[in-house]
């Protein structure tokens, strides 16, 4: 392995470990607000003890999430030199801002969690929710600053130079509405599903259904409705990318040719090589309407971008199959999950859609993954699209290989860590909250 590719593979393996951290981190805390506000309302215990129960797990991913972001700081200066050289100063807002975000979720975590019979009930309350706010404002700094990669904006460059910077057109740059929209949506989406069947999990097994089947209410409201939402944040960004970055939807599509009208790829083989796709599935006209609302209208293909410029397609065709692909089967449980609710129909009585709920545990994370792949790779070979390549902006410092092996061993570790927590977590429900959990009780 060579330095580049060391370099390359540490950053995407750190942000694939950070991604899911972060993520659970600033969506569990609305999970935590709104069964604590339940709590409040009906002052049924078992409100109280979910959260506290889910409390816990937030605490869990804010200190790894702290852990990994601190190590992504480090990477960037130690890994991409010149690009944190060039961009920190035009960019450097958001990670600013994002990190007083960060303190602020901190502080009011630290209320929440120590201040159960000190503080007034409500203010207490308000520190969930402050934990919740601060911490997707957080998110949504990092993606801006990630947008701008895509969309580099409020500096002019001229002769290789940096000049007239902006730092607040930068920050709200052309993509950082629409990647950020799409980001936390899928992290409410993953996240939701990924709770709800746990719980589903502990229902099937008829352990502690009273407990298990209200958190599951909770966690199944926030995935169904982000799911129902996600494909219009879709093709609101479809159409960004048609715009601002052709070469990154050719590759999504694997469209080779300029096309008019352009068909949709379902699936498909691609044969970099030759640069063709084989045994797809072809919808005419529905790219055209994805990117640009039309179905007759044309859509830029790769023989119009220079070659040196062309993003590596099969890996930015297949994870966009995949996202897209997870994001139609939860698309899919979520209409059946609220026609289930329609009927009036109990849940703990359809153990098929309990069994399917357990069944989506993953997908959300592999689709928030298969997304991110979409995002980064599709770029390529742009670190600043269309102003400096990835190549340029390496660290030439030897020994990046031990690096990259170093961090790898980290990032697993720090994984099983976590899933040990939470299984811990998890056994223990019917030791901290027996009172209320109430074996084999239908609510």
């Amino acid at each position: 392995m060579d330095d580049f590719l060391a370099a390359r593979s540490q950053m995407a393996l750190s942000l694939g470990f950070h991604i899911i951290y972060a993520c659970i981190g600033m969506v569990m805390p609305f999970f935590m607000a709104v069964s604590h506000y339940k709590w409040l309302k009906t002052n049924k215990e078992v409100y109280q003890h979910i959260t506290k129960a889910w409390s816990k797990g937030v605490a869990i991913f804010f200190a790894t999430g702290a852990v990994s972001g601190t190590m992504l700081s480090f990477e960037l200066g130690l890994l991409w030199p010149k690009f944190m050289e060039h961009a920190g100063p035009i960019f450097g807002m958001p990670f600013s801002l994002e990190g007083t975000a960060f303190f602020i979720e901190a502080i009011a975590l630290g209320f929440f969690l120590y201040g159960w019979n000190k503080l007034n009930k409500w203010f207490h309350w308000f520190t969930g929710v402050v934990v919740g706010v601060s911490g997707l404002a957080s998110g949504i700094l990092v993606v801006a600053a990630n947008a701008w990669m895509n969309s580099p904006s409020g500096f002019e460059y001229v002769n290789g130079q940096y000049t007239n910077i902006d730092p607040i057109k930068a920050m709200f740059n052309d993509a950082w509405f629409t990647q950020a929209l799409h980001m936390c949506l899928a992290a409410f989406t993953a996240t939701g599903f990924a709770v709800a069947g746990v719980h589903a999990l502990m229902i099937l097994k008829k352990q502690y259904v009273d407990f298990h089947y209200k958190a599951f209410k909770i966690a199944a409201a926030f995935a169904t409705v982000c799911a129902l939402l996600q494909p219009i944040s879709g093709d609101i960004s479809a159409k960004d990318v048609a715009k601002r970055q052709p070469a990154k939807l050719a590759a999504m599509e694997a469209l080779y040719q300029t096309e008019k009208p352009a068909p949709l790829l379902i699936g498909g083989i691609v044969d970099e090589k030759n640069k063709t796709v084989s045994k797809a599935i072809e919808i005419p006209g529905a790219l055209s309407f994805l990117a640009h609302g039309n179905f007759k209208a044309e859509v830029k293909g790769l023989d119009q971008i220079p070659e040196n410029e062309h993003p590596p397609v099969a890996i930015t065709h297949y994870a966009f199959q995949i996202m897209v692909g997870l994001g139609t089967l939860m698309l899919l449980l979520s209409l059946v999950y609220f026609f289930i609710l329609w009927r009036r129909k109990s849940v703990l009585k359809t153990l098929w859609l309990l069994k399917l709920f357990v069944c989506a545990i993953p997908l959300g994370y592999i689709a928030l993954e298969a997304g991110w792949v979409v995002t980064e790779v599709g770029r390529q070979p742009w670190i600043i699209y269309g102003i400096m390549r990835t190549k340029d902006a390496v660290t030439p410092m030897p020994g990046i290989v031990w690096s990259f092996y170093l961090f790898s061993a980290i990032y697993f570790s720090l994984s099983i860590i976590v899933i040990f927590l939470l299984y811990r977590q998890i056994k223990m429900v019917p030791i901290l909250y027996h009172s209320s959990a109430k074996q084999n009780t239908e609510p």
